[in-house]
């Protein structure tokens, strides 16, 4: 089954937590705080693989987890970082965050390496916040949640050459024939149901050509199997035009996938197209030249089946590849998603006698809150009048008794 488009959540590791621990050995003149910190949770990975030609493991993980940090230890040991979750993609995978349509990033070369969730930072123990003010610090900190996104996967296949045309034009007759792939050939509609890769040798130089599901008339708007596939044709350099000479109005064909290209991408229709006439073995002379003649730019004739011109079409396929360069990737291609800054922002709702206090920072700082200990509680009231908090409330009209709710953790408001 070929899979090119999924939906799955990933869930990164939890950073371990923080120890709050303090030395005792018998030889030791001075004691202290000796808690080490937690590890960090395990990113989740995509890693590219050239052997990978579909989405299809994707189909039975809709829910990738990372592991959590390993906790810090006393004597000063800090917990291991977790081992990332890596998992194997084709070549030519984009990854968008599913909520905001925001691109993550792209795997295009073997070994590239994309987080697409970050593993949490492990909290720090107690011997990290020793201070000349503050020699034995009874608190440590819980390790930072790992991130949490739903993602849609798209894979784009990567090939020089892509093959446009109506089914049945020949296209994968004509990949069996210059490269080695070995598509399914059969006189009916839509027989390829997936695109086709295959590597082309020929006169010293090698390319990657793509057969695509034939594309039909509105086929931008949904119809047909084209709109699942236009997306396949961003990363073609060059495109062959296939057309069976022997339907009837061939140039209306032509001008009806170019259509299609032009509505789903400005871009696309004006990428190099090498017009090849197939089918002329069925043809006479004057018939092919009555053909040709509607076009008004060259044209290659072949026969896919009795291998006739493709010598030419060859030639003419390596020499445009040499002149043609590369497609020039999105600017944030290979680029490794990044969170943005905490935003400091503080959100105070009122419901039934209850203020409610939300915001990015006050859930960071809440997260790491062991609420078992005292002193940590008591930094964490801290943290919040710095963000102004405190500032907040009254604005909403607090008064002195009324009960604050920070996820789920209730105290009264005092002066």
């Amino acid at each position: 089954m070929f899979l090119d488009e999924v939906v799955v959540e990933v869930f990164a590791g939890r950073g371990g937590h923080g120890m709050t621990s303090f030395r005792r050995e018998k030889h030791v003149e001075f004691g202290g705080p000796s808690g080490g910190n937690g590890g960090r949770g395990a990113n989740i990975i995509f890693l590219g693989d050239e052997g990978k030609a579909t989405l299809r493991d994707f189909s039975y993980r809709k829910h990738i987890k990372g592991k959590n940090g390993e906790n810090g230890k006393s004597k000063g040991m800090h917990g291991a970082n977790a081992e990332d979750e890596v998992i194997k993609v084709p070549l030519g995978t984009v990854v968008f965050d599913f909520e905001t349509k925001q691109k993550i990033g792209e795997v295009t070369y073997h070994g590239q390496e994309l987080i697409v969730a970050k593993g949490g930072r492990g909290g720090r123990g107690n011997a990290a916040f020793q201070t000349s003010r503050n020699k034995t610090p009874r608190f440590s900190e819980n390790g930072d949640l790992g991130e949490t996104r739903k993602i849609k996967i798209e894979l784009r296949v990567l090939a020089d050459v892509g093959l446009l045309g109506f089914p049945n034009a020949g296209k994968s007759t004509l990949i069996s024939v210059v490269s080695n792939a070995r598509p399914k050939i059969a006189n009916y509609p839509f027989t390829t149901l997936q695109p086709n890769l295959g590597m082309v040798e020929y006169k010293e130089k090698d390319f990657v050509i793509a057969d695509l599901p034939g594309l039909v008339e509105n086929a931008a708007e949904g119809f047909g199997l084209g709109i699942r596939f236009l997306k396949h044709l961003e990363r073609c350099r060059i495109f062959i035009h296939l057309i069976d000479a022997t339907e009837e109005d061939p140039l209306n064909r032509y001008n009806i996938i170019n259509n299609e290209l032009e509505k789903y991408s400005k871009e696309l229709i004006n990428r190099k197209q090498i017009i090849v006439l197939n089918k002329i073995d069925l043809l006479s002379d004057s018939e092919i030249d009555e053909i040709k003649n509607l076009f008004n730019e060259e044209v290659i004739l072949i026969s896919a089946a009795s291998k006739v011109g493709i010598n030419e079409l060859l030639d003419r396929l390596i020499y445009e590849l040499d002149t043609i360069p590369p497609i020039v990737k999105e600017e944030d291609t290979h680029q490794v998603y990044e969170l943005e800054d905490e935003d400091d922002s503080i959100n105070v709702t009122y419901e039934d006698g209850v203020y409610y206090l939300t915001g990015n920072k006050v859930e960071l700082y809440f997260n790491r809150v062991n609420f078992s200990e005292e002193e940590g509680v008591r930094r964490f009231l801290q943290q919040l009048n710095t963000l102004g908090v405190e500032e907040a409330l009254r604005e909403a009209g607090i008064k002195e008794g009324d009960t604050v709710n920070i996820y789920g953790y209730e105290f009264e408001f005092f002066n």
